[in-house]
C-alpha cells in the first residue's frame, strides 16, 4: 500500500494530521479506532480482502438517542419475541467483499448479537440480536464505529415514501443526448462533405464533439471505471476490467486524433458503445427485479388458514384473503401467518422459523403474537392486526439456518469460466493489437476495442439466474412452490423417491370410515370432536370432519405426540387416541387396517376404521416414475394394506411399514449412505426429520396451514399426480441452462472471430454485446415455457 494513504480506508494522508499505530498509518482517530476494534477481536484479516476497504467512521455522537425510546426502536423491529430481537437495516457504504464479511461476524465484535446476515443487492444486513446483552442503540454505534453508518428513517416504512435509484436511467439519458448529436455532427466526415463553409468549421464541430463526449467518458461511464479499479485492488479480475479499459483507449486516441488533426476520432463509437452497453445494464435489472416481484408477491404458497365467521360456522380461506379485524383459528403445529392478539386464554408459540431454535415461548390473553410462530398444544383463537405478507412468509421459510448446504454446479461451471475469461479476453486483445499495428494503425485500435466489447459475458451470467427465476414462476403458477432456486439442480440429480403414506398417497377426503366397539354416546362425540380440533394430523382432520357438528368445550393440557396419538383432558374428562400401541390397552387383530382408538377415563370404548382412499393418478404417477427411479414407500401404519399397495404400485417398489418418526430418517440415511440422492415426499408433520434428511423434501398440501422449515418445495394436493412433471421439468430446467451456456460461448466465438480481422466496428460489438442478452434470455423464456408445455 502507498505509505502516503491510510491504512484503513486508503485516502491520501495529510501530513499534519497522519496518525501512527502499530506500525501503520492512519488518516485520523475514527480509522485507528476501527483497526484497533478489529485488531483486538483478531479480525485483522478483513484487511485480506482488499487494500484499504474501510470508511471512515463519522461523527455521531448524539446522533441517535432517539433510540433510547422503545416505541420508536419497536417500530423499527422485524422480529421482537423473548428476548430475541431481529432489525434489518439499510447500509449504503455496502459494495464489496470485505463488507460482506466483516458485517457477517458482528457477533465477533459485540457480545449479544446472534447473527447478522448481508442482502448484497438491497444493501441490507438483518440483525439477530439478544435485548438483555445488547441494544439497537449500542449496534447502531458499533456499525458506525466500524465505518458502515446505517441510514434510519420512519419514512422506509411507508411503502410510498421508498426512494428509487434513478442514477442509471440519467446516465442513459446523458449518453443518448450526447451519442444522438455527436452522430449529427459527425455526418460531414462520414461523407467526407469537401464544401468551403464546412471545412472552415471543421476543427469547431471536432471540438464540438470532443466536448459532447465528456459528459459521457466521465459521467455515464463511471460505473465500469469504478467497478473495474475496486476489482484490481482485489486483485481480482471481473469483466468490467476490458471494458474500461476499451472506453478508455478509445477516449484516449481520439482525443490524440483532434489535437494532431488526424481526424475526428471514434468519439461517436464511444458514446454509442456506453449507451448501449448501459441498456444492457438496465435490461438485465429489469429482468431481475421482475423475477424477484414474482418470487416475492405472486408464488404465494399454497397454504390457507381457518377463518372464524361470527357465527361460530369455521370456514378455510386463502392466507392472502386475510384482513385485519379477523378472527382465526390455529390448531397444533400451525404457521401463525399474520401479527394478532391472542384471544384464547393462553398459547405456546414455537419461534423455530424465524430464530432456527425450538423453544417454546408462553403467551397468555391479549399478549401480540408475531407471524411465523408455530402454534403448539391445544387449538388457539387470535385476532389478526395486520393483513399478511407474503415476502415475508418467503423470507422465513428461507432463512438461512434451514438452508440445505450443497453445491451449485451450475454457479461453479459460471464461475470457472469468468475466472478465466478476462484474462484470456486482454491476452487476445493485446496479441491482436500488436499484430495490426504493424498493417493499420486505425484497425489496429477498433480491433483492440471490438475485441474488449463484444466478448463481454454478461449474457453468460445471466443464464443460469434468469432460467432457475424462470422455473420457479412457471411451478409457483401450477402450485409447486420451492424454496430457491438450488431446488430445482438438486431435483435434477434425485434417483430414489420415498412416499410416505397416510396423508401423501391417501387423500383426507372421499375416506369411508366405520366405528368398532361400544357405541359413545353424544357427550362422548362432543368431548372426542373438541380434542380433535387442535390437531392437524390427515387422520385427525378426517375423522374431525366425519362427526357431527358439536358444541365447544374447554380443553386443557392438550398433547400430540408426533406418530403416536394425542392427550387431552375436556371438563374433566381424560382422553386418549391414537394408535394401540400408545393406548396399550389391546393389540391389533388379525384384520390389519388403519385405525384410531379411542380410550376414555382409562376406559377402552373402541376404533374409528379408515378404508384408505389413495389420490387419485397414484398408479399411472408411480408406473412412469419407475422407469427412471427407485420407489420407496414409507409408512408409519402397519402393514395392512400391503396387498392393496402390492398391487397398484410397480413391481421392484420398496414398502416398508411400522416406521416411526425417527425411524423414517434413519431409513433416508441409511439409503444416502449407499449413494443415493433422496428426494421425500411427505405431508410435513410427521415428516420433519425425514424431509429434512433427504437430499430434497417435498411437503405436500391439503390446504393446511402446516408445513416444515426443513422442507425444500411445497405442492398443493391437487397436483400430486404431476410430480412425475417436475422431476422431469428440473431436468429439462438443466439442459435448458447448459444449451444457452453453449449459446453464449457460440456468440462470443462469432463475435471474436470478426473482430480479430478487424471486420467489426467496436459500435457494432457495443449493440451486439446487449442483442446477445436479450437472445439469451429469449431463448431460456421459450425454452422453459415450451418445456412446461410438453407432454
Amino acid at each position: 500500500m502507498d505509505t502516503k494513504n491510510c491504512f484503513h480506508c486508503g485516502i491520501e494522508i495529510n501530513k499534519n494530521d497522519e496518525i501512527l499505530y502499530d506500525e501503520k498509518k492512519f488518516c485520523c482517530n475514527g480509522c485507528r479506532t476501527v483497526y484497533e476494534i478489529f485488531n483486538q477481536h483478531e479480525l485483522t484479516c478483513y484487511y485480506d480482502f482488499q487494500s484499504a476497504p474501510g470508511a471512515t467512521p463519522q461523527d455521531i455522537q448524539g446522533k441517535y438517542d432517539y433510540l433510547d425510546n422503545e416505541e420508536i426502536v419497536t417500530k423499527l423491529l422485524d422480529f421482537e419475541e423473548n428476548g430475541t430481537h431481529i432489525v434489518s437495516l439499510y447500509i449504503p457504504h455496502i459494495h464489496c467483499s470485505s463488507c460482506i464479511w466483516i458485517l457477517e461476524n458482528l457477533q465477533k465484535l459485540q457480545p449479544g448479537i446472534g447473527a447478522s446476515q448481508v442482502n448484497f443487492p438491497e444493501k441490507k444486513v438483518h440483525i439477530t440480536y439478544s435485548s438483555a446483552l445488547t441494544s439497537l442503540k449500542e449496534i447502531v454505534y458499533l456499525l458506525c464505529a466500524i465505518g458502515y453508518e446505517p441510514y434510519i428513517s420512519l419514512e422506509n416504512f411507508d411503502e410510498g415514501k421508498k426512494q428509487v435509484d434513478r442514477s442509471l436511467i440519467y446516465k442513459i439519458g446523458v449518453a443518448f443526448f450526447c451519442f444522438g448529436n455527436i452522430m449529427l455532427l459527425s455526418f460531414p466526415e462520414y461523407f467526407e462533405v469537401e464544401e468551403f463553409w464546412i471545412n472552415q468549421y471543421r476543427g469547431f464541430f471536432r471540438w464540438l464533439i470532443f466536448g459532447l463526449s465528456l459528459p459521457t467518458f466521465f459521467y455515464s461511464a463511471s460505473g465500469y471505471y469504478v467497478s473495474a479499479w475496486k476489482s484490481i485492488r482485489s486483485k481480482l479480475l471481473n469483466i468490467d476490467i476490458p471494458i474500461a479499459l476499451g472506453i478508455v483507449v478509445m477516449f484516449i486516441r481520439s482525443t490524440v486524433d483532434i489535437i494532431f488533426g488526424y481526424g475526428q476520432g471514434f468519439f461517436d463509437s464511444m458514446a454509442g458503445l456506453i449507451f448501449f452497453m448501459l441498456l444492457g445494464k438496465l435490461f438485465q435489472q429489469k429482468t431481475y427485479d421482475f423475477l424477484s416481484f414474482e418470487r416475492d408477491y405472486k408464488s404465494y404458497f399454497p397454504i390457507a388458514i381457518t377463518k372464524l365467521l361470527p357465527d361460530g360456522i369455521e370456514e378455510s380461506v386463502q392466507v392472502y384473503d386475510i384482513k385485519k379485524g379477523d378472527r382465526l383459528l390455529i390448531r397444533n403445529q400451525e404457521l401463525i401467518p399474520v401479527d394478532g392478539i391472542l384471544i384464547s386464554e393462553k398459547a405456546a408459540i414455537d419461534y423455530s422459523f424465524v430464530t432456527g431454535e425450538a423453544v417454546q415461548i408462553e403467551k397468555k390473553s391479549g399478549d401480540k403474537i408475531f407471524a411465523g410462530g408455530k402454534q403448539i398444544g391445544k387449538v388457539i383463537e387470535m385476532e389478526v392486526l395486520f393483513s399478511v405478507s407474503q415476502s415475508y412468509l418467503t423470507q422465513l421459510w428461507s432463512n438461512d439456518v434451514f438452508q440445505k448446504r450443497v453445491e451449485q454446479q451450475h454457479k461453479s461451471i459460471t464461475d470457472r469460466i469468468s475466472r478465466y475469461f478476462t484474462p484470456a479476453l486482454l491476452a487476445l486483445a493485446i496479441i491482436s493489437f500488436l499484430y495490426w499495428i504493424f498493417i493499420d494503425v486505425t484497425t489496429a485500435f477498433n480491433v483492440f476495442t471490438a475485441i474488449l466489447i463484444v466478448a463481454c459475458p454478461c449474457a453468460l451470467a445471466l443464464t443460469a439466474p434468469f432460467t432457475l427465476g424462470n422455473v420457479l414462476r412457471i411451478l409457483g403458477n401450477r402450485k409447486m412452490y420451492l424454496k430457491n432456486a438450488l431446488v430445482v439442480e438438486q431435483l435434477a440429480k434425485v434417483d430414489t423417491i420415498v412416499f410416505d403414506k397416510t396423508g401423501t398417497i391417501t387423500t383426507n377426503k372421499k375416506t369411508a370410515i366405520t366405528y368398532e366397539g361400544e357405541s359413545l354416546n353424544e357427550f362422548e362425540l362432543k368431548v372426542l370432536k373438541n380434542v380433535l380440533r387442535g390437531s392437524n394430523h390427515p387422520l385427525s382432520r378426517r375423522l374431525y370432519e366425519f362427526i357431527p357438528h358439536q358444541d365447544k368445550m374447554v380443553t386443557t393440557d392438550f398433547e400430540e405426540i408426533i406418530g403416536k396419538g394425542i392427550e387431552a383432558n375436556v371438563e374433566g374428562q381424560h382422553v386418549k387416541l391414537g394408535s394401540s400401541q400408545f393406548l396399550k390397552t389391546m393389540t391389533e387383530n388379525t384384520h390389519k387396517k388403519t385405525k384410531v382408538h379411542i380410550e376414555i377415563n382409562g376406559v377402552y370404548k373402541g376404533s374409528y376404521v379408515f378404508n384408505n382412499q389413495y389420490r387419485k393418478g397414484l398408479e399411472v404417477l408411480f408406473e412412469r416414475l419407475a422407469k427412471s427411479y427407485h420407489l420407496v414407500v414409507l409408512s408409519g401404519d402397519n402393514d395392512g394394506e400391503r396387498s392393496i399397495l402390492e398391487k397398484m404400485v410397480p413391481a421392484g417398489t420398496t414398502l416398508v411399514f411400522n416406521q416411526k418418526p425417527e425411524q423414517k430418517l434413519q431409513y433416508i440415511a441409511q439409503l444416502q449412505s449407499e449413494g443415493k440422492n433422496v428426494m421425500m415426499v411427505g405431508d410435513g408433520l410427521n415428516d420433519t426429520g425425514a424431509l429434512a434428511q433427504s437430499n430434497v423434501g417435498i411437503s405436500i398440501s391439503e390446504n393446511v396451514n402446516v408445513f416444515s422449515p426443513a422442507c425444500d418445495g411445497i405442492m398443493d394436493a391437487t397436483q400430486f399426480e404431476k410430480i412425475n412433471f417436475l422431476m422431469r421439468y428440473s431436468k429439462n430446467a438443466m439442459k435448458t441452462i447448459y444449451m444457452s451456456f453453449g449459446l453464449s460461448l457460440l456468440y462470443n466465438l462469432v463475435g471474436l472471430s470478426f473482430a480479430v480481422t478487424g471486420a467489426l466496428d467496436p459500435i457494432v460489438a457495443a449493440i451486439i454485446m446487449p442483442l446477445s442478452t436479450i437472445t439469451i434470455v429469449s431463448f431460456v423464456t421459450i425454452a422453459t415455457n415450451i418445456f412446461a408445455k410438453a407432454k
